[in-house]
């Protein structure tokens, strides 16, 4: 795919959308730390239900922490593997509170040494808290990337690097947003909602798929 294609696919997306935002519930970076920590393997809908009973109570890296493993998970056993959750949010209040004042960090590095976060979690907090260029590739991004041939990779983080280098600068902020979006709502995995599809003319997997 060329330059001008991926610049009018994501006009397109802003145009549709100028704010995307995450449809996990938050108001606060904590809260957000902590929705995207619980959101493996769960979707947004059942995290915002759990958090919207726990987060009222307690919102705050000492307040969870107070809360104990056995007291948060009476709020989050509704999620899928809640028992382990509990435990990394739990020594995440614990770390936060310790050695960042109760603040959660705005870097890679301090991110990534919490427990339960890994580098898509680190991206997503990056990117919707603070506000950086970063590219959090979950299964929707992954798939619409390559099916699109927006930024075709073997694995997540190949598919990472190429989106931070194609997606036009201007759009890059809001990218992870509006690709998550798409493939949730329109390039779904089964069956794609071609069209319904306001990038189809510019999609290589319709062109593949018009070929057969």
């Amino acid at each position: 795919m060329n330059a001008a294609k991926r610049l009018e696919i994501f006009r397109r997306l802003h145009e549709d959308n100028p704010n995307p935002r995450t449809e996990l519930a938050y108001s606060t970076p904590f809260e957000l730390l902590i929705a995207v920590i619980l959101s493996a393997q769960a979707t947004d809908v059942g995290v915002n239900k759990a958090t919207a009973r726990l987060f009222p109570v307690a919102n705050t890296p000492e307040a969870i922490h107070a809360l104990g493993i056995e007291g948060l998970s009476e709020y989050i056993k509704t999620i899928g593997l809640y028992n382990s959750k509990a435990k990394n949010v739990i020594e995440t209040c614990r770390i936060l509170v310790e050695k960042h004042g109760g603040q959660v960090p705005d870097n890679r590095e301090d991110l990534e040494a919490l427990p339960g976060v890994g580098r898509k979690t680190a991206n997503v907090v990056l990117n919707t808290a603070f506000r950086q260029p970063t590219m959090a590739v979950d299964t929707h991004i992954f798939r619409v990337s390559n099916r699109t041939g927006i930024a075709p990779g073997k694995n997540v983080l190949e598919v990472e690097k190429k989106l931070l280098r194609f997606v036009p600068k201007d759009y890059l902020l809001d990218a992870h947003h509006w690709l998550i979006l798409h493939g949730r709502y329109v390039c779904t995995a089964r069956k794609p909602r071609c069209g319904a599809c306001r990038i189809e003319d510019l999609c290589e997997y319709k062109a593949k798929t018009s070929d057969d």
